[in-house]
């Protein structure tokens, strides 16, 4: 079983406690590495449950296994509080890292020199000895990355790609900036919010170059974004690229540890989004660059002499194509691996064969061997048991499939040589149990210092509706049978990327909070969420109001079986969620009662240009589908024999992912209409909402607002 630090929880109310935690992923084991001789394995965590700081660790495999401590962010900066640049701060709202201390590290070859960034400096550890030291370079600094080798370790700072040796000497730059609107080997803002590629340099397999992505955002358009709660401050400028606007200009080069570079040449025009980049030993570099409307992709082979690039596969969709997890890369002997949805269902292929069927619906590549794949997966359309919210692990060969976790939950899995640390989160037990296991049989299992919640979730997943739509149903925990029915609170995210039914304990303590309230809460995942099929997930292009019908149907596919009041709905949510609660009130007033209205995205025009064009097209072609997503444009809103269902609107002043201009509009567009509503900002918080006062308080403030809307007591 895992271990958990058993403080004052008992005493804690749980929207304490769930602040407190941030959201009980404090303490937790996480950001595991293998050692190829499969000695060791790095990984972070902090030293409790309640402590931001993570700390680096490692696990001794070899002779007596044991845990120790190769970095710690409190000696290491001699107790000083942690400062961040505004570069890092936006990095890790990208990321969604709510944590301190050590957050990311990268490892050379032998996963023997670790390198990581504390306020902006740079340091290192050695994984064997345990010790760790700082390199004196110029700051702030973000992403250190050690060549393989070991010798070396790249990082970018002030917009440049600089390199150091591992001993602290040799500084210098490889790649400077020619303008303030460059940066050599960062992520740009659309490739880390929506691509899931949150670096900008690659090491070549040899140490003696790498590849360096250049994002110059002269062409993105300016927001303004600041703080009414200080007037004293400057706005600070953020490039964003919203729909139908322009995008950063992205190249890539071939750099040497000289300076000396080579431009990597592909048609920009067509596909100027570089989603992926894969550097092994197994192959050329090889890129996946994207058509802006995401239904063309190339996978490129580069060639290291001139920059060229080679067609190695075309991928077309109709609808879109999806950027999966660990793909594409090379097998040890040159065959592509990839993820497709040719066939209509989301299979592995290698080379030329699709080695996965129906049955299996593709999450992501985990580790590529010489013999076989290690992927996750959720069941397919063709499943004869869907397995509603489980993913597993499987090892996928020629021969076959072979599921390796075990149970009911959500499995993940880190995989080097016969070394395998598993991830499995199980609805029955809190947090996530690591196993580490050697050729098939644990070895150790590390312990999670998360804290135990309060409570444990009463819940219930079923399929609803004509169309099974995967469901979680949680009631009071001292509700029992014959006590009548209870008012219902949907409670989705509904979204593309967003899945919220799933089978582990953690994500459904607040839902259960909720109920303990005096509601019936129905989490409900309906068309355009991830896990079922491409066809479900694609479903939504260019008719994003499909989420809409898809929580209708689940809640009157429920009412039978479950104690629903259908008399007294409520819905909350937050960002596309926020979207959901929104449209609800507005568009079916006579279902929805009364709303939640998180960071909504209300006029999807002004959202970013990946995620609103993938899914429905450019504005300036489809204008009416942009409408028909508005809220601020939403018939509802001066529809006359509409009753006006009382909305909470909630809004983080500091968002600059779903800005507050999108509230601002919704806000102004209600009040004209003579809607009554009210508007909770936020102030300083962004996205995130990771502030423990902000947290706790926002959870009792839903209560009571959804209590007063629907007449409870």
């Amino acid at each position: 079983m895992t271990s958990h630090h058993e403080t004052s929880t008992k005493r804690l109310s749980f929207p304490r406690q769930f602040a407190r935690t941030q959201r009980y992923t404090l303490g937790a084991p996480r950001a595991f590495t293998i050692a190829p001789d499969g000695s060791r394995v790095a990984f972070l965590r902090s030293p409790s449950g309640t402590d931001r700081a993570g700390s680096l660790w490692v696990l001794d495999l070899d002779g007596e296994v044991r845990e120790r401590v190769a970095a710690d962010p409190s000696a290491l900066l001699g107790g000083a509080e942690e400062e961040l640049s505004a570069e890092e701060r936006a990095r890790r709202e990208r990321s969604r890292e709510g944590g301190g201390g050590i957050v990311g590290y990268a490892v050379d070859g032998a996963v023997e020199l670790a390198a990581f960034t504390l306020s902006g400096r740079l340091f290192t550890a050695e994984l064997r000895a345990g010790t760790a030291r700082e390199l004196a370079v110029p700051g702030p600094v973000i992403d250190p990355r050690p060549s393989p080798d070991g010798r070396l370790v790249a990082y970018t700072a002030g917009g440049a790609l600089r390199v150091v040796g591992a001993d602290g000497g040799g500084d210098r730059a490889l790649a400077e900036p020619e303008a303030a609107t460059v940066t050599y080997g960062l992520a740009e803002f659309i490739a880390a919010e929506e691509m899931g590629r949150h670096r900008g340099f690659w090491w070549s397999p040899e140490s003696d170059r790498l590849l360096v992505a250049r994002a110059d955002d002269a062409p993105v358009r300016r927001w303004w974004i600041s703080d009414p709660a200080h007037p004293d401050r400057e706005p600070a400028a953020v490039p964003y690229p919203a729909a139908g606007t322009d995008n950063a200009e992205v190249r890539l080069f071939l750099v040497g540890l000289d300076g000396a570079r080579t431009e990597v040449v592909w048609d920009r025009t067509a596909f100027p989004y570089l989603a992926r980049v894969h550097w092994s030993s197994g192959g050329a570099p090889l890129l996946l660059v994207q058509a802006r409307d995401q239904r063309l992709q190339h996978q490129l082979a580069v060639d290291t002499a001139t920059g060229a690039t080679s067609l190695v596969r075309a991928e077309e969709d109709p609808d879109w194509l999806e950027l999966n997890p660990g793909v594409p890369g090379w097998t040890p002997g040159g065959e592509l691996v990839r993820i497709t949805d040719e066939g209509g269902a989301r299979a592995l292929a290698v080379g030329e064969r699709e080695l996965t069927d129906a049955r299996l619906h593709l999450r992501a590549v985990l580790d590529v061997g010489a013999e076989d794949v290690l992927v996750t997966a959720s069941a397919g359309a063709a499943a004869e048991d869907p397995e509603i919210g489980q993913i597993h692990v499987y090892r996928v060969d020629g021969s076959g499939v072979e599921r390796l976790s075990e149970g009911p939950g959500v499995h993940t899995a880190v995989r080097r040589g016969e070394v395998t640390v598993l991830a499995s989160a199980r609805p029955e037990e809190p947090g996530a149990a690591v196993r580490v296991l050697r050729a098939g049989k644990q070895v150790a299992e590390v312990v999670s210092y998360a804290e135990r919640p309060v409570f444990s979730p009463r819940v219930v997943l079923t399929g609803a509706g004509p169309d099974e739509i995967p469901c979680a149903v949680l009631l009071p925990r001292d509700h029992r049978e014959g006590d009548g029915p209870l008012p219902v609170l949907m409670d989705p995210y509904g979204g593309p990327h967003g899945q919220r039914v799933v089978a582990a304990h953690n994500p459904y303590l607040t839902s259960q909070w909720f109920a303990d309230q005096g509601f019936a809460v129905v989490v409900a995942d309906g068309r355009g969420t991830p896990g079922r099929s491409p066809a479900w997930e694609k479903a939504i292009r260019s008719r994003l109001t499909l989420t809409l019908d898809d929580q209708v149907a689940a809640l009157h596919g429920l009412a039978g079986r479950f104690p629903l009041d259908l008399d007294r709905v409520a819905i909350r949510g937050w960002s596309f969620g926020g979207w959901l609660a929104g449209l609800a009130v507005l568009r079916r007033p006579d279902v929805f009662h009364a709303a939640v209205v998180g960071a909504p995205v209300s006029d999807q025009r002004l959202y970013d240009t990946h995620y609103v064009e993938r899914v429905l097209g450019h504005p300036a072609e489809a204008p009416e589908v942009y409408a028909d997503a508005s809220l601020v444009t939403d018939d509802g809103l001066s529809a006359p024999s509409s009753p006006a269902r009382p909305m909470m609107i909630v809004h983080g002043l500091a968002d600059d992912n779903v800005v507050v201009a999108h509230t601002l509009r919704l806000s102004s567009a209600l009040l004209a209409a003579g809607r009554p509503h009210e508007v909770l900002p936020l102030s300083g918080v962004t996205h995130m909402t990771p502030q423990e006062q902000v947290a706790e308080n926002l959870l009792l403030l839903q209560v009571d607002f959804l209590k007063r809307s629907l007449g409870l007591k």
